[in-house]
């Protein structure tokens, strides 16, 4: 198993009412190296609390969660993020840059820090970068700046950026929440291309459950910090999607 999460619970302080809020409530889910995990359910079911949680941004209040055999703690934090690429629903991408130099911010935390400033990096470094850009198919964008892109191409730069330091673990937080139906199919098929290609393990947060049909291994469905499903997309049918989907439908 590349992860493993034991009973994680998470809890934020809610100054409103007397009892906290349960981001996370007692979630258990092994996660084999090399798949394609999409992770549907409604805003504030609880999905980007669990990636924070995975990669260490957000310290859990019960349960554990080992990665690459490795318990996600302070003794370990380092290595778990040096070897989890994070993709990002709004890109975070540095407007006035280039597109290369967006990429080589991903190697920051393993680069000097005084250089990495100015945005100096070796030739090495930078022929990774062109080599993760080529892999997204934007080799010919690598000194435009990042605001003369698309949303899809953006996208695009994110996820070189991300797999620029050869993680073994990539955390996508609603990677196409922003993009159009076209674009969103063309970033799915890429993340599906690089976990099958690179061999690197996916877990994705979606609310378009077709593409969580097409593109998953397995599909995990969360609703109130719970766990309400794990299956195949194969298995998937109305009755189940509507179990983590209903409760918002009937708010409308």
């Amino acid at each position: 198993m590349i992860l493993e999460i034991k009973d994680l619970t998470k809890k934020y302080k809610n100054y409103l009412r007397p009892q906290n809020f349960v981001a996370l409530n007692n979630i258990n889910l092994k996660i084999k190296k090399g798949e394609f995990i999409s992770v549907l359910g409604p805003s504030g079911s609880g999905k980007t609390t669990l990636l924070r949680s995975i990669n260490g941004l957000e310290t859990i209040d019960k349960g554990e969660v080992l990665f690459d055999n490795k318990n996600i703690n302070q003794n370990n934090l380092s290595y778990v993020q040096s070897k989890t690429g994070m993709i990002f629903q709004e890109y975070n991408l540095i407007n006035n840059l280039s597109v290369i130099n967006n990429v080589l911010t991903g190697l920051v935390s393993s680069s000097s820090k005084l250089l990495s400033m100015f945005y100096i990096f070796s030739k090495q470094q930078r022929l990774q970068a062109l080599h993760s850009l080529e892999t997204v198919g934007l080799l010919d964008k690598s000194y435009n700046r990042a605001d003369e892109l698309s949303g899809g191409q953006r996208q695009r730069v994110g996820i070189a950026r991300a797999i620029i330091k050869k993680p073994i673990l990539l955390l996508a937080d609603e990677p196409v929440a922003s993009l159009d139906p076209k674009a969103s199919n063309l970033i799915t098929n890429l993340l599906k291309k690089i976990s099958r290609e690179l061999k690197i393990t996916i877990i994705c947060n979606l609310h378009n459950i077709d593409l969580a049909k097409i593109y998953s291994d397995r599909v995990v469905g969360l609703l109130n910090g719970s766990i309400k499903f794990i299956k195949k997309p194969s298995e998937l049918n109305e009755k189940i999607i509507n179990s983590i989907f209903q409760k918002n439908e009937e708010k409308k």
